[in-house]
């Protein structure tokens, strides 16, 4: 979501609670409560899982195996849960041309950093700089690169930005901040 005027733009950013990150939580979770079910009935040697006899399972070695996979399932689950809760990553970025200060605050992980908050002039914004890289898992990040403080990242690839999106995103904050774009 975005709001613009003359001066000052907006941009909000999601965090971790996207549909995404809801879905992998759930089958890490239902996953690992299987495993831990299966582990539990080869120890117990009765069936917890109808469709699984306990008789074909030995506790030693599959049933430790897959109490071990339930257990780390468990807890990969409790931290995407944990991460969903407190929206780690969603914030604003503020550019105001007016006063001539760019903010970007994101929160992160609970502690005495769970609000990043950046704040520098915009005279001090050398590029725009898009870094893009094709493979398997193609990558594109766009960078506020900032006199003496180095690249900071804006719009990665996971908000599920087209190239052109990407592109015509870059060109507009260049216009914005009149300064030049760089593509690595």
């Amino acid at each position: 979501m975005s709001w613009r005027s003359e001066h000052i733009w907006i941009e909000l950013r999601t965090g971790s609670r996207k549909g995404n990150n809801f879905f992998w939580a759930l089958i890490i979770f239902l996953g690992s409560l299987g495993f831990l079910l299966v582990g539990t009935s080869s120890y117990l040697g009765r069936n917890c899982v109808s469709f699984v006899p306990s008789e074909q399972i030995f506790f030693f070695p599959q049933g430790i195996v897959m109490s071990f996979y339930g257990i780390a399932g468990l807890f990969i689950s409790l931290y995407l849960g944990c991460t969903i809760s407190w929206n780690v990553g969603s914030g604003y970025d503020r550019f105001d041309r007016k006063e001539g200060v760019v903010c970007i605050f994101r929160w992160g992980f609970p502690g005495k950093n769970r609000r990043l908050f950046f704040q520098f002039p915009i005279k001090d914004i050398q590029s725009l700089r898009i870094e893009v890289q094709e493979g398997i898992s193609t990558r594109r990040v766009l960078y506020l690169d900032i006199r003496g403080r180095g690249a900071i990242p804006l719009i990665r690839t996971d908000e599920s930005l087209t190239p052109r999106e990407m592109e015509q995103k870059a060109a507009e904050l260049a216009y914005f901040f009149r300064v030049p774009i760089e593509v690595l």
